[in-house]
């Protein structure tokens, strides 16, 4: 005698959660997954300058890099000669939230 109806409906969609799961929890264990940063290697500042187009300061083991990067491709644009000052870091919403409670208040 099978699942069926309902039952049977839940019992898939477990089965499908606790896989998608199990992938999850097996690619973050895999070496070389890509969902981990490398070390020495990490975005400084980005910028915008059109809709899926960006210019991209990388520093690559204390040299700094900057990459013109679009939809086709990354191209290296300039190797700067000294390091930029690390940008500065964005709140996070907590922060950014106390900070207007308290421009509120005042």
């Amino acid at each position: 005698m099978g699942l069926s109806g309902i039952g049977g409906s839940f019992a898939a969609l477990a089965f499908v959660v606790a896989l998608i799961l199990v992938l999850a929890w097996a690619l973050k264990k895999l070496p070389g997954a890509g969902l981990r940063p490398l070390s020495g290697l990490r975005v400084v500042a980005s910028l915008a300058i059109g809709p899926r187009e960006r210019v991209v300061i990388v520093d690559c083991g204390g040299q700094q890099l900057l990459l013109g990067v679009t939809q086709h491709g990354v191209n290296l644009l300039y190797t700067l000669p000294e390091p930029l000052l690390d940008a500065p870091t964005q709140a996070g919403f907590a922060e950014m939230l106390a900070r207007l409670k308290s421009k509120d208040s005042a």
